[in-house]
C-alpha cells in the first residue's frame, strides 16, 4: 500500500540522512522524497511517499516522532489531502508531430518551456495518474529526457 507522510523538521544538516536511514533500516523503499522550506524560517517540510505494510509504517511514524529534530509528523492515511508532483519532459518534435504534441500539452494543461528545431520541453504538475497518462501519450514520439521533482502534499481544509 502507498503511504504519504509529511514531517516538519528542524532545518539543519544531517536531518535528511537520519530520516532516510530510518526508512531504509526497515526495508522501505522511498518512492518520492521532497524537502523544502516552510512559512517558518528554521523549519523544513519533508514529504515522503513509501509503499509498505500499515503496521510497519505505523512503527516508522512512531520512531519519526521520537527523533529530536522532528517537530511534527502527519500521516495522511486517514484524512483528505492534496498532492501534486512536478515533471519536466523533453520530447522529440519533428515539424510533422509538433502540433500533436502541443495539443497533448494543451489537454493536460502543460506549460511549454522550450522549443527547439527538434524538441519540445513541457512542464506538468498534478497527481501521479495525470503525469503517467501524459508519459503514455508522449512515449510514441520519443521522450529524450524526463525529471520528476516528487510529491508534495498538505491536508485539505482547516488542518
Amino acid at each position: 500500500m502507498k503511504h504519504t507522510i509529511a514531517a516538519m523538521v528542524e532545518n539543519k544538516p544531517g536531518v535528511l540522512a537520519k530520516i532516510s536511514g530510518l526508512f531504509s533500516a526497515r526495508a522501505f523503499n522511498i518512492m518520492s522524497l521532497t524537502v523544502g522550506e516552510t512559512e517558518v524560517h528554521d523549519v523544513s517540510r519533508m514529504t515522503i511517499v513509501v509503499k509498505g505494510d500499515d503496521k510497519i509504517l505505523e512503527q516508522v511514524v512512531k520512531h519519526l516522532n521520537k527523533l529530536p529534530d522532528v517537530i511534527k509528523v502527519i500521516d495522511f492515511k486517514n484524512e483528505e489531502f492534496i498532492e501534486r508532483d512536478l515533471m519536466l519532459v523533453k520530447v522529440n518534435a519533428s515539424k510533422a508531430s509538433r502540433s500533436e504534441i502541443i495539443e497533448i500539452a494543451s489537454i493536460f494543461r502543460a506549460n511549454i518551456l522550450d522549443v527547439s528545431a527538434d524538441t519540445i520541453t513541457l512542464e506538468l504538475t498534478g497527481r501521479e495518474t495525470k503525469l503517467e497518462g501524459v508519459i503514455r501519450l508522449l512515449r510514441p514520439y520519443g521522450i529524450k529526457e524526463m525529471v520528476r521533482a516528487g510529491v508534495v502534499a498538505m491536508s485539505r481544509g482547516r488542518k
